[in-house]
């Protein structure tokens, strides 16, 4: 009988789960539509945490150990490496060359988020002048660029509120063009249907010669758009998207061309406007209605995609910092970047005035969609052979097949360069110019870090005080190395022999992943002996994540040193930690066995563990001051430590975990490094110029921070120092 009753709900809840699967999948398939997001450096990160692809050498053995670094699908182990891995490995400059295919890619898709909205509401607005042909061309431009203006103007207040309406307007735009389309078709020429066998597109290709090869660029102009639901499969699940496109989606885009085609096939001269055309008398408004509300939801996709690439090449080190703004407090990924949004503004009222016409902006908008469209075929075939480590043979031949039928598209599009095809190749060089120019200096500025760190060995020698006077409170060191300690410290005490009696040495780097997940966040490690108080701090994140400004986070760094300090006593058997001078790295997640805990304090709050404040009177009336100008600050919760009284606690960990709590009772202090990076005399003219006006240029005009954090401006120190390269 138990068996029968457990049976029963094992059954049950299999029914169940899987019905809550194709409720998900069809929920999923339901959002996705109005979603649009780009791939190109997508496939670029998962070919770097495969090979050892990057040109900025920091990437770590202990990244590999985050569990979003693999996915079930990919190996996880290192093995059995092809030769064209080991090839491109070996060679810097094919290295290079991927970068650029891959920043060709990416500045493509860029391009789309200029086209895109000028295209889309242009050709919309457009149809009113079938309607009223007193209309003049310039009053339809006008009304475009109005429109386009209050979208870019809305950018700013985020799209949380009204993304649920997005969907709905999608499908019930594909829903009118395959009810028009149906009604051209049984209307118009129902004959239209034999349209469906290949045997026609064959014979077209045959009789026409170099026509049906030119043509290729106007038949591109059907598909682009629907290719945007397979961009990134990691926001939706594969099987949801499939069901979307195959289900909805391709039914109704081809009843639309269909009917389109039975209404030429009797009315030649409306070539130019077929669609508003075709659409019947009584439901013209409601369907011009529907078409504007889809031109825009396509628009704010493409937009809010175009903030997302931006975002994704900032964190790998190939875009200038920017200014990030999240528009929802519950929704991750939600971000809007000013510079952008009013770039994109300029230029798309800048191509929309300049062509005023559709057909050149969609010569244009076919040369970048079929670019990006290539270049991530060409990286495909790559994933194969690195990724999935498949045979060379399989990709070579998804190269040809595809390569060879988008090869075909790109070929007839380059026909149009001169008909509107120059302003995604303009835009692109634009872009690409700088982003390039910022990833140069990047890592030309973190090579010479890496070549000129101190060396332990001149850190030992100076003892425990380094040779300076160490003065109570935690300095935060931030510095892009990941190992060894940078030069900019030696600059510091070279000029200011003094220093805080607790050092920590914070990088802030990007993994590509992406996503890290918070509770493998944090690295910490020790550098030198126990008696140096020095630490490591690596803080990891997703190209996708979004880096805050934390007012917690030296809490949360000060319980992260506290667990790393404790679980380095309990592994004190293993040597790795002492006879080490750079001590291995441990992940840090939510500390649960600290004998430290954080406390919220109130202004007379003196419980017994606690550490009273080391500050003197001077400075802590200069804090008051300073609270007073700033009240953001002043609304900051105030927090202090609490030592537990364990008996479980060694005395060299307590005495270590006390120095740490009076250090930071004391006040701590961020040491942030203000490089001017200039090239060398004996460096090329090219080289010059590339880092002495294009990379100091952008460095001047960035607007984002060097490090994402709410620094107070009483407790940071910016230390100068030039950097020849």
């Amino acid at each position: 009988m138990d068996r029968e009753r457990g049976s029963r709900e094992r059954l049950m809840n299999s029914q169940v789960s899987r019905m809550m699967y194709y409720k998900s999948t069809l929920l999923l398939a339901y959002e996705s539509f109005g979603v649009v997001y780009g791939g190109t450096f997508a496939l670029y990160s998962l070919l770097c945490r495969h090979a050892k692809l990057s040109l900025i050498p920091n990437q770590q053995a202990a990244d590999e150990e985050v569990s979003t670094y693999y996915s079930t699908r990919q190996p996880a182990q290192n093995t059995g490496t092809s030769p064209l891995k080991r090839f491109l490995e070996k060679h810097r400059r094919l290295r290079t060359g991927l970068l650029v295919v891959v920043l060709i890619g990416t500045c493509m898709v860029i391009g789309d988020g200029v086209l895109t909205p000028a295209i889309s509401v242009l050709s919309s607005v457009s149809g009113l002048q079938v309607r009223t042909t007193k209309l003049h061309e310039s009053v339809v431009v006008v009304l475009a660029c109005i429109i386009l203006i209050g979208l870019f103007a809305l950018q700013h207040f985020g799209t949380h509120r009204v993304a649920f309406i997005f969907a709905p307007i999608v499908i019930a735009w594909l829903l009118c063009i395959c009810a028009v389309g149906i009604y051209n078709v049984v209307y118009w020429n129902p004959s239209i249907l034999r349209a469906l066998s290949p045997y026609y597109a064959y014979k077209f290709f045959r009789n026409n010669g170099k026509d049906k090869w030119i043509s290729l660029g106007g038949i591109l102009l059907c598909i682009t758009g629907t290719e945007a639901m397979f961009a990134d499969l990691g926001h939706f699940t594969p099987f949801s998207i499939r069901i979307a496109f195959a289900g909805f989606v391709y039914p109704c885009l081809i009843l639309s061309y269909m009917g389109q085609a039975a209404f030429l096939s009797k009315n030649y001269a409306s070539v130019e406007r077929t669609f508003y055309d075709s659409i019947p008398d009584r439901v013209f408004w409601p369907v011009f209605v529907v078409a504007t509300l889809a031109a825009i939801v396509g628009s704010q996709a493409v937009i809010s995609a175009t903030f997302s690439i931006v975002k994704q090449c900032h964190a790998l080190g190939c875009f200038p910092r920017i200014k990030i703004v999240h528009t929802s407090r519950h929704i991750s990924g939600r971000i809007y970047i000013p510079e952008i949004n009013w770039i994109l503004l300029v230029l798309c009222l800048a191509v929309t005035v300049g062509f005023r016409d559709t057909t050149l902006i969609g010569n244009a908008y076919g040369i970048a969609a079929i670019t990006v469209m290539f270049v991530t075929t060409c990286l495909m075939s790559l994933v194969i052979i690195i990724v999935w480590r498949k045979n060379f043979l399989w990709a070579i031949g998804f190269l040809l097949f595809f390569g060879w039928i988008e090869g075909s598209y790109l070929s007839a599009s380059v026909m149009k360069v001169p008909q509107g095809g120059w302003a995604p190749l303009a835009l692109s060089a634009i872009f690409m110019v700088v982003m390039y120019v910022w990833h140069y200096g990047t890592r030309r500025k973190y090579m010479f870090d890496l070549q000129n760190k101190v060396s332990m060995k001149w850190i030992l020698t100076l003892g425990p005080s380094l040779g300076i006077v160490r003065v109570p409170g935690i300095g935060l060191i931030y510095t892009e190395l990941v190992t060894g300690v940078p030069a900019i410290f030696s600059h510091f005490v070279t000029n200011l022999p003094a220093f805080h009696q607790v050092l920590v040495f914070v990088c802030i780097k990007s993994v590509p992943v992406p996503f890290v997940p918070a509770e493998e966040r944090y690295l910490i490690g020790r550098i030198g002996p126990k008696v140096y108080h020095m630490y490591r701090c690596i803080v990891r994140y997703g190209y996708k994540d979004i880096p805050k400004d934390d007012n917690d986070f030296e809490n949360r760094l000060i319980l992260s040193i506290a667990e790393f300090i404790q679980m380095e006593a309990e592994e004190s058997q293993s040597t790795s930690y002492e006879n080490s001078l750079d001590g291995r790295m441990a992940v840090i997640s939510t500390p649960v066995r600290s004998s430290m805990r954080m406390v919220i304090a109130d202004e007379d709050d003196n419980a017994a563990g606690s550490i009273p404040s080391s500050k003197s009177p001077t400075l802590q009336s200069l804090q008051s001051m300073y609270e007073m100008d700033a009240p953001q600050l002043g609304r900051q919760r105030r927090v202090r430590f609490e030592l537990f009284n364990s008996p479980t606690v060694a005395p060299t960990v307590r005495e270590e975990l006390l120095e740490l709590i009076k250090a930071k009772e004391a006040g701590v202090a961020y040491i942030l490094g203000h490089s001017y990076i200039k090239a060398r005399k004996s460096s090329s003219f090219l080289k010059k110029f590339a880092i002495d006006v294009g990379y100091s240029f952008l460095r001047k005009n960035c607007r984002g921070p060097a490090v994402a954090l709410n620094i107070p401006h009483i407790s940071l120190i910016e230390v100068g120092m030039i950097y020849y390269v």
